[in-house]
């Protein structure tokens, strides 16, 4: 799931007023709330998954297993998202890289690369990102 991607003649666009909603449909066996957040990331390139230091663009919580977190004026598309669920609740998103054990999940229409998700100015695009426990952090 969290394999190298490739953008294809994609181009990157700097205009504003794009909105994205995220639908969280968490199916792995652990609790979602308050202190058990689902972690909704938006960046602005594929190559997050390669890690190197690359910072996201925005993250948001999810407190329930099917929540939806909406993303605002969002600058540059193509658009990736990714999500992260803490099974200890001690991970607060923003402390550095999510700790082992942590469940993983990324937006894809099938396979294993970040699907890009383009978003006209004005406009508001909905997805869904089904994860579970199978991808975690080592």
């Amino acid at each position: 799931m969290l394999a190298p991607a490739t953008l294809h003649g994609a181009k990157a666009t700097d205009d504003a007023g794009r909105t994205l909603k995220v639908q969280v449909d968490y199916t792995g066996a652990g609790k979602i709330d308050e202190t058990h957040k689902v972690y909704v990331v938006l960046w602005d390139t594929p190559d997050f998954i390669h890690g190197g230091g690359i910072m996201p663009v925005a993250l948001k919580p999810a407190t329930k297993k099917d929540d939806v977190v909406t993303f605002d004026d969002i600058k540059k598309v193509p658009a990736y998202i990714s999500t992260a669920y803490d099974p200890t609740g001690s991970w607060d998103g923003q402390s550095g890289p999510p700790p082992s054990g942590t469940s993983l999940g990324l937006y894809t229409k099938g396979g294993a690369t970040a699907e890009p998700i383009d978003i006209a100015p004005g406009k508001t695009v909905a997805v869904k990102v089904t994860f579970d426990d199978t991808i975690k952090m080592p």
